[in-house]
């Protein structure tokens, strides 16, 4: 993915090894669009080096001695809102770290994950650049949202909720399906995010949600109460056999850059689903989904866009609705009340 940056991005890098944080800086550095404008070992010298050189993005090693960076992120956002993209070994640690604020992860080179120093470099430097154009002031968690009170009785309905969202979506996610009841007509979701990752994003959603959250396997039947998410390295396509709605999942090229792709799971929903389907485009850099969203609002579908406002990064719901994909946009906070009132006019 190529992302314009009209000026260069100013980075603080973070990370408790010496050797670890000169390796990302001089990687970063090189290219054109970064300047790492300083370096820090632990969160008190990150703290000092952020007011004096007032970086636009930081990245931010999660292990560190005095102050780990999860509890770093939770004290600094309040005060000193900024982009801030994690390095992480494979942990689900990194959704406390998304959770506290942070725009974004990668995943740390080792010969456990296979990943070597220039795909991790080339991934930071990537994120960085798509930190930089994000909004975190408004990242301040707990915000209360409307709950839903009754049920839906959709255990009869073909209707299917078909969500995709990048950069800034595992949060958005949580804040639209947390309180779905668990009569909820079924929920398949396209979440840019690694292997491994995903699994453990289900199980923690899993774990907040009224409904059933897991990562999809092929084969499984879409039902009310379920939610299932694309496998990291595999898309996710509907199927339909008779009445019944499951879920493929295979490996593929990357479409748009992405695989698991957006438009895979919506151009699937749209032929599968039809005008009986709910598309939803939430936040992320890109233009993955938007055609597909057109195709499920052709096809009769009610699609929903998060709006600028909301949106850490406005870059697919704006494709969407700049090419008319998008039925009603709307902030974040109120989609789950838009999706109820489309469910109670389906009845």
């Amino acid at each position: 993915m190529k992302v314009n940056i009209t000026k260069k991005v100013r980075v603080l890098v973070v990370d408790d090894s010496l050797l670890f944080r000169e390796a990302i800086a001089r990687g970063i550095a090189a290219d054109r669009g970064i300047e790492v404008v300083g370096t820090a070992g632990d969160a008190f010298e990150a703290r000092d080096k952020i007011i004096e050189l007032e970086p636009d993005v930081m990245t931010l090693d999660v292990e560190m001695p005095k102050m780990n960076g999860i509890e770093f992120l939770k004290r600094l956002m309040p005060q000193y809102p900024i982009p801030v993209v994690v390095v992480s070994a494979v942990s689900d640690s990194v959704f406390d770290a998304l959770n506290a604020g942070a725009v974004d992860f990668v995943t740390k080179m080792n010969s456990v994950t296979g990943i070597n120093k220039d795909i991790f470099i080339n991934e930071l430097i990537i994120k960085v650049k798509i930190a930089s154009m994000a909004k975190v002031g408004h990242l301040k968690k707990n915000i209360l949202y409307d709950r839903h009170i009754g049920k839906i009785n959709s255990k009869s309905s073909n209707t299917i909720i078909a969500i995709g969202a990048s950069t800034g979506g595992t949060q958005a996610i949580l804040e639209v399906v947390k309180d779905f009841p668990i009569d909820m007509p079924g929920v398949i979701i396209t979440q840019h995010m690694p292997a491994v990752f995903t699994k453990m994003y289900a199980d923690r959603l899993n774990n907040l949600c009224h409904m059933e959250v897991k990562e999809a396997e092929t084969g499984d039947i879409v039902l009310p109460g379920k939610i299932f998410i694309a496998p990291g390295d595999r898309h996710m396509e509907l199927s339909r056999r008779g009445n019944n709605y499951f879920v493929e999942c295979f490996t593929g090229d990357k479409v748009n850059g992405h695989c698991p792709s957006v438009d895979v799971l919506f151009n699937s929903v749209a032929e599968k689903a039809g005008s009986a389907a709910i598309g939803i485009i939430l936040t992320g850099m890109g233009y993955d989904g938007a055609k597909g969203l057109m195709k499920m609002k052709q096809r009769g579908a009610f699609t929903i866009g998060q709006d600028e406002k909301s949106s850490v990064v406005y870059g697919m719901p704006k494709v969407a609705y700049d090419i008319g994909g998008v039925t009603k946009q709307v902030s974040l906070k109120s989609i789950p009340q838009l999706i109820y009132s489309i469910l109670e006019d389906k009845k």
